[in-house]
């Protein structure tokens, strides 16, 4: 959209919200449309297709479970083709999903130095079972895609695990960990929910029809790594190629459409873990906006997928057209404008390295406004003020205060010019770096979908400007986000975004420790966050067995705040009365957790 057409829809968006704010707020018993899951019901049929709606914007481009930081990639059927060692749970209080893992729970040495774990009977679509060597291959390709680049995965710290880690299958269905530094179990089990299994005896290769490699030297399994993700560049071929055929999951990929983004996968009549595997085929479906998916259901053409708060009014539509809603805060999410504490445009990183700062622009969002308001939330949201979501925290240490914004800039040097340019008056009193005449702006990258994005992030700035403080909007796509936007990967745009709202993070459900996310060396740190304290307590959570760290990290981060905190949006689930299974399969489809292999039609 060009820019005068953007300005003129963001005016608008503007006077809608206001007015919403101020004289619409949704009704106060809106969560009791849906907070209620269907119990699972009806007699099983055998066959069916299920189709599923994808996250609108974020379409899966990319098929080894381990993609590149070069590539960008979203990964197609994460979890459904090739299972972690432990299904992530969706669930706030457990990390793992004990009946829906690959293995039994780890069995620690009384010094947590090693941990041994025993595998369950599971089978590769070709009929060979999957062994602990398996696991022993997947680790040794994870460590070469790391020694080539720290990004090469989202979830990595430098110098934690993987790095000091040793495995070793010590029988066929026994894996034996060596630690260097012992870890806090809930955190490495969150880990090992991360740690795909792959097929070491078809996957050992360097070259089509190559000889197979002993994938315990490194310069082996860095050559099997280039070699996969060679492979997992050709989009066309990722339903033909013998190599991805290979699954120890529900499913294995029947089509995929590089031009959209969707996808079909069909039963993996192997697949020997829990559940029916009754339907037949699942299709996923790309969107580009979510009122492309509201328009689908409306249609009856969708058979499950979730929908944002923007469309709280459509349940009794959606019900009417046949349909389940279930809806809740998802487990470990927190939505937040992120900060780029690198970017220098204006001299904005030493502006918002000020603590005080943070505290200002954090008084200024409305929670409370926003999740009662028809314009953003429509009452379907909980306040959050933390980087482990909802239930962890107290008292919002910086509730909503404009008067106290006001006064902690005043109280530090600057004049503020309601709906003019705040400006530092006293640079003594301003802070380090901060010079005088320096003023309070900043460009906020803001995703074009969910709805609610867009709306949160204009009512922000239209407070921010009611204290002089200028904050542009540009509107990008979440793909375009997630390649572009963040400094481990992408430090040559660090200039182009100050702050960020790409909608949800996650942290790991039952343990959401903010380690790779707030820790400096962490390479999901988008904004450059770089705090010692912070860098300790979570080192503390990490590694520490104090049942308490957790939470000392979690209250420091709500303090210091590497983030502004927005409440949390209730995510809506939506699926055919006519498909059911067990209830936790569908509530953790608030997490994006995809288990069809439980679900079935029934009449």
């Amino acid at each position: 959209m060009p820019g005068r057409k953007l300005a003129a829809a963001l005016a608008a968006m503007a006077v809608m919200l206001a007015a919403a704010c101020s004289g619409g707020p949704a009704k106060k018993d809106t969560a009791a449309a849906y907070s209620a899951a269907p119990t699972q019901k009806g007699t099983p049929k055998q066959g069916g297709t299920a189709t599923v709606a994808l996250t609108p914007g974020l379409s899966p481009n990319y098929i080894y479970p381990y993609p590149p930081a070069a590539s960008s990639g979203t990964v197609i059927g994460r979890g459904l083709m090739w299972r972690a060692l432990y299904r992530p749970s969706g669930e706030g209080t457990q990390v793992a999903d004990a009946e829906l893992s690959m293995a039994e729970p780890p069995v620690y040495s009384a010094d947590r130095r090693t941990a041994t774990i025993k595998m369950r009977k599971y089978t590769w679509s070709n009929g060979t079972p999957v062994t602990a060597d398996d696991v022993v291959f997947s680790m040794a390709l994870l460590k070469a895609a790391l020694a080539l680049s720290p990004a090469n995965w989202s979830f990595y710290t430098p110098g934690q695990f993987p790095d000091g880690v040793t495995a070793e299958a010590t029988a066929p269905d026994t894996l034996t960990l060596k630690l260097k530094t012992a870890y806090n179990p809930s955190y490495l089990l969150s880990m090992l929910t991360l740690l795909y299994v792959m097929p070491s005896k078809e996957w050992n290769i360097a070259a089509k029809g190559g000889q197979h490699l002993d994938y315990t030297q490194q310069k082996n399994a860095t050559a099997i790594y280039k070699y996969l993700t060679k492979a997992a560049e050709s989009q066309s071929t990722f339903a033909t190629d013998p190599l991805w055929q290979v699954v120890n999951g529900p499913y294995k990929l029947r089509s995929f459409d590089p031009t959209t983004g969707s996808f079909s996968l069909t039963r993996n009549d192997a697949y020997s873990g829990p559940g029916e595997s009754r339907l037949d085929q699942v299709d996923f479906k790309a969107f580009t906006s979510a009122a492309a998916v509201l328009n689908q259901f409306k249609a009856g053409n969708l058979t499950v997928g979730t929908l944002d708060s923007s469309f709280i009014t459509q349940i009794d539509a959606l019900k009417a057209k046949g349909y389940n809603v279930y809806g809740a805060p998802a487990p470990a999410r927190f939505d937040a404008l992120t900060i780029n504490f690198e970017n220098t445009v204006g001299g904005f990183d030493k502006v918002i390295a000020q603590p005080y700062v943070r505290q200002a622009l954090q008084r200024l969002i409305d929670q409370q406004g926003y999740i009662a308001s028809r314009g953003i939330y429509n009452g379907a949201g909980s306040p959050n003020y933390t980087p482990a979501g909802i239930g962890f925290g107290g008292a919002p240490l910086y509730p909503y205060d404009p008067e106290a914004a006001r006064k902690l800039l005043t109280d530090h040097g600057w004049k503020v010019v309601p709906g003019g340019v705040t400006t530092c008056e006293n640079p003594s009193l301003c802070g380090a770096g901060v010079k005088q005449g320096q003023p309070i702006g900043f460009t906020l990258a803001s995703a074009n979908t969910p709805a609610y994005v867009g709306a949160r992030d204009v009512a922000f700035a239209s407070a921010a400007k009611k204290l002089g403080i200028e904050v542009k909007i540009v509107t990008k796509s979440l793909n375009y986000m997630y390649t572009n936007y963040g400094n481990p990967f992408a430090p040559a745009t660090k200039n182009e975004w100050a702050m960020q709202d790409f909608g949800p993070l996650y942290q790991a459900a039952g343990y959401p420790t903010s380690n790779t996310v707030f820790n400096t060396e962490g390479s999901f740190n988008l904004g450059s966050y770089k705090d010692a304290k912070a860098d300790e307590l979570i080192n503390a959570s990490t590694f520490g067995a104090d049942d308490k760290a957790l939470t000392t990290e979690v209250d420091h981060l709500a303090e210091s705040l590497p983030v502004l905190f927005f409440p949390t949006p209730h995510t809506l689930v939506v699926w055919k009365d006519t498909l059911s299974g067990p209830q936790p399969s569908f509530k953790a489809l608030l997490s994006y957790i995809y288990t069809p292999e439980l679900w079935y039609f029934h009449s």
